[in-house]
């Protein structure tokens, strides 16, 4: 065994990226082929569909816009999806699709709710099955799991394209990159995984609950519901909210080995894919590969020390008599711990907000790993879209640094990085950490945030840390123990949720419009190579260093305090 890794968990892990690179490939080839406007071998029977959703939205491909006014119409959209998801989920009670008569949400969570799905993160206070109606789940949720997804596409979108074209102001049309990414994207895969996800037995009825008698004589309620389509698009989006409140540790949502692979693969397989999108649409192969390599040096690692811990577990329970130390609290058998430690790294990196075990009952060290992963910014592969412009951004810095070191003007692929780039930069990288840590010590030292807390010491310190690291980065996922469904704690999160969102994709967009405006320059001898090994290391350095020197002192008064407690025994 090495690193305290089982041979199944090395094999389980080199399988899964084995697949995972393989389709990622050839889906981004096909994804640059889609964003650049080019016909595909679906546009036959797509075209007409695409055609007419422009022509309602009176947008003209060949209309191109300014990154002023692309920010415009996200901005615009997304407030116009927020409104109807939050005066949707005030109004359940009376809308149809309801068989089990749920009541309209309370003000505060429908505002937590509706910012957490148009966000892209998520992230859930409630339990679905005993909160929401099939109409909430269908026509709310879902809908925005399909077009928050097709908004970071969208935006990633213009950034690529301000580094492939030189001396305009002209980006691309929002409204038809929207339509464009949700039909000959999102949509067909999201039919895939549905299809393969019913022949497993994830559920889809609209039937109503029904109650079954258990072998003990007693009763149970068994929830059901439209399952299947909701689950495709949460996962393929990097979205990750539940139907259910275990979400894809419920059978229903997640019932064997392989739904639980294809699920995991639909997790990461777009934000994988997005990088060789990037080199296509940036005209060098090379550079995509590069960002692919860094992100994969990153989380291949950081997984296989999250199997490595929960396989160690606490060696005080074999001292106690107990026939092993592994840590299965929290897991389901059937999943094992190489499964579900995958599956908490490839969700955080991925800021994928779902789970197959609960992060909770994970070791210190091992629930810090996938807490590590969206301290870095949710780049490791990151959210749809979302995962890459931050990785650029992170690129766009190690250019800088790396041009200070050796004294010369920074460029990277021929555009020259100024003193503006640096700073919309900046604020994109560290805005969401002076969320994370002001609004974790607003809530630790608040009284209203104290009464959510339902462990005392460092494991409570580490659940409100996770859960503003969560919101803050678009994450979604909890580590529960945290009681969050309550005006002080649904507004915060709420509130960082949003900011975290757009004070990031703003600048993007900024950076977009002024690489955009520049002319390109041809390399020269001193200009540094973006997809070599050095630079890779470069890169993965820059983001480990602000990562650690940004949270450091959080996580020690967390879960490294937690882990020398567990050790002291």
């Amino acid at each position: 065994m090495m690193l305290g890794v089982t041979p199944s968990g090395w094999l389980q892990l080199g399988f899964y990226m084995c697949v995972l690179t393989a389709l990622a490939v050839p889906l981004g080839g096909y994804i640059a082929r889609v964003l650049s406007g080019e016909r595909t071998t679906m546009s036959f029977l797509l075209g007409p569909v695409e055609r007419a959703f422009l022509n309602l939205s009176q947008s003209r491909p060949s209309e191109d816009m300014t990154w002023k006014q692309y920010a415009g119409a996200v901005i615009a959209f997304s407030l116009g999806g927020f409104l109807l998801l939050f005066g949707l989920l005030l109004a359940q009670g009376v809308l149809p699709l309801n068989p089990q008569g749920l009541p309209g949400l309370t003000p505060d969570l429908a505002f937590n709710t509706a910012v957490s799905f148009v966000t892209n993160t998520n992230w859930q206070s409630y339990g679905g099955e005993m909160t929401l109606s099939y109409f909430s789940q269908m026509v709310g949720l879902t809908m925005q799991n399909f077009v928050s997804a097709a908004v970071g596409i969208a935006v990633l979108a213009v950034l690529m394209r301000s580094l492939s074209r030189q001396s305009t102001d002209k980006l691309g049309n929002f409204w038809t990159d929207l339509v464009r990414i949700n039909l000959y994207i999102l949509l067909p895969l999201a039919l895939i995984v549905a299809v393969i996800l019913g022949s497993q037995g994830v559920i889809q009825t609209f039937s109503a609950y029904i109650t079954a008698q258990t072998i003990e004589g007693g009763q149970q309620t068994l929830a059901l519901g439209p399952v299947a389509s909701q689950e495709a698009i949460k996962m393929l989006g990097t979205n990750g909210g539940g139907f259910f409140n275990t979400n894809s540790a419920h059978p229903f949502e997640n019932p064997t080995p392989f739904s639980n692979f294809v699920e995991l693969i639909s997790i990461l397989i777009l934000p994988a894919a997005l990088c060789f999108t990037f080199g296509k649409m940036v005209g060098d192969k090379r550079q995509g590969v590069a960002i692919f390599a860094a992100m994969t040096l990153v989380f291949v690692p950081m997984t296989v020390a999250c199997i490595a811990l929960e396989q160690s577990g606490n060696p005080h329970l074999i001292a106690a008599g107990a026939d092993s130390a592994i840590n299965m609290e929290g897991k389901e058998t059937r999943f094992g711990i190489a499964n579900s430690a995958l599956w908490a790294t490839a969700t955080t990196a991925a800021s994928n907000g779902s789970v197959n075990a609960m992060h909770d009952s994970f070791t210190p060290l091992g629930g810090m790993i996938p807490m590590i992963l969206m301290k870095f910014g949710e780049v490791i592969y990151g959210g749809a879209g979302s995962g890459l412009y931050g990785m650029l951004v992170f690129v766009i810095l190690t250019v800088f640094i790396a041009g200070l070191m050796v004294g010369r003007t920074p460029e990277y692929l021929g555009k020259k990085i100024g003193g503006y780039e640096i700073k919309m930069a900046s604020i994109a990288v560290l805005f969401p950490c002076a969320l994370v840590l002001i609004c974790t010590a607003v809530a630790v030292l608040s009284p209203l945030g104290q009464a959510g807390i339902y462990n005392p010491g460092a494991q409570g310190f580490s659940e409100v840390l996770y859960a503003f690291t969560s919101a803050a980065n678009n994450n979604g996922s909890a580590f529960a123990g945290l009681g969050a469904n309550n005006p002080f704690y649904n507004s915060l999160l709420g509130l960082c949720m949003l900011f975290g969102r757009f004070f990031v994709l703003l600048p993007v967009l900024a950076i977009a419009g002024s690489l955009a405006a520049k002319q390109t320059v041809p390399a020269s001898a001193g200009t540094l190579p973006t997809h070599t090994p050095l630079f890779v290391a470069i890169l993965i350095g820059v983001i480990v260093l602000v990562g650690v020197l940004t949270y450091a002192p959080a996580l020690a008064l967390g879960p490294v305090i937690e882990h020398l407690i567990m050790i002291k025994g």
